[in-house]
């Protein structure tokens, strides 16, 4: 699961992802019609996924 990522980068990348899912939500809110809103929701699940990988990634190096 590493990715040799240090906790500094592991949080700059946490910080980006992040503000990719707060931005796709607003984008969702905006938009209308079944095929935008599929997309923006799987764009949204793969950087939560993204996301809880960095996490966990981010606990463990912690726990170093």
């Amino acid at each position: 699961m590493s990715s040799h990522l240090s906790l500094a980068e592991l949080d700059d990348r946490i910080a980006v992802l992040r503000g990719n899912i707060r931005q796709l939500v607003e984008q969702a809110a905006a938009a209308s019609g079944g095929q935008n809103e599929e997309r923006t929701a799987d764009r949204i699940a793969q950087q939560a996924a993204e996301l809880d990988k960095l996490v966990a990634e981010r606990e463990a190096l912690g726990r170093k």
